[in-house]
C-alpha cells in the first residue's frame, strides 16, 4: 500500500512543458501507451469509498517494448494543496481471467480509456504529460507527484506555471465539468 501526492497541470502545452523538463535537467523514464478499465458496481461501491475506483491498467513502454499489467484500488484522502491518495496494487498476469473474476463479483466495466503519457523525474519529483483519447478527457495534462507536499511549490516554480492551472481536481471531476459521461 502507498500514499500518494499530486496535483494536475492543466492549459499546457505538451512541447513547451517537455523542454522546460529537459532544460531543469529533468531524466525521461518512460514513453508509455495505456489501457485504463475502470470497475464498479451496480450501486457505485467503490466510488463511494471516497472517491475511489478500482482499475485494471495495461501499460506498453514505448521505450523498451515492456508490457506490465496492474491491478488497483485507488481512494483520495484528502484534497487539501495536494490530491492525497492511498494505492492498493499488484502486478497481474492474466487480464481476461480478473476481468472474469471481476464480473463473477458483479464488479462491470464502466469506463475504459486510452492514453499517451510521457514521464520524466527530477529529484524526488515525478512529471507525467497525460494525452487520453478524447472521448475520456480531450485536453492533455500535466500530473505532478511528490513525496513532500512542499515539493509542489518546488515543482511549480521550476516550470513556471501559473497557479490557476493547478488543481488537485480527479479526473472524473475535470469530466463532470465538460459534461462528459459520468465515470
Amino acid at each position: 500500500m502507498a500514499k500518494e501526492l499530486e496535483v494536475k497541470v492543466l492549459n499546457i502545452d505538451k512541447g513547451a512543458i517537455e523542454e522546460k523538463l529537459q532544460n531543469i535537467g529533468a531524466r525521461l523514464i518512460s514513453k508509455e501507451y495505456q489501457i485504463n478499465t475502470l470497475y464498479d458496481s451496480e450501486n457505485k461501491t467503490i466510488e463511494n469509498l471516497g472517491d475511489g475506483y478500482l482499475r485494471i491498467r495495461e501499460t506498453r513502454n514505448l521505450l523498451t517494448d515492456e508490457v506490465e499489467i496492474l491491478f488497483t484500488l485507488k481512494k483520495n484522502i484528502s484534497s487539501e494543496i495536494a490530491r492525497e491518495n492511498m494505492e492498493i496494487e499488484t502486478r497481474v498476469w492474466d487480464k481476461a481471467a480478473l476481468n472474469t473474476i471481476l464480473k463473477h463479483l458483479n464488479l462491470n466495466v464502466i469506463h475504459e480509456g486510452t492514453k499517451e503519457r510521457i514521464s520524466y523525474v527530477f529529484e524526488d519529483i515525478r512529471f507525467d504529460i497525460d494525452t487520453w483519447d478524447v472521448n475520456t478527457y480531450p485536453y492533455p495534462y500535466l500530473e505532478i507527484e511528490v513525496l513532500k507536499k512542499e515539493d509542489i511549490q518546488k515543482a511549480v516554480e521550476l516550470l513556471k506555471i501559473e497557479a490557476r492551472n493547478v488543481t488537485t481536481k480527479s479526473l472524473r471531476e475535470l469530466r463532470a465539468e465538460l459534461n462528459l459521461d459520468k465515470i
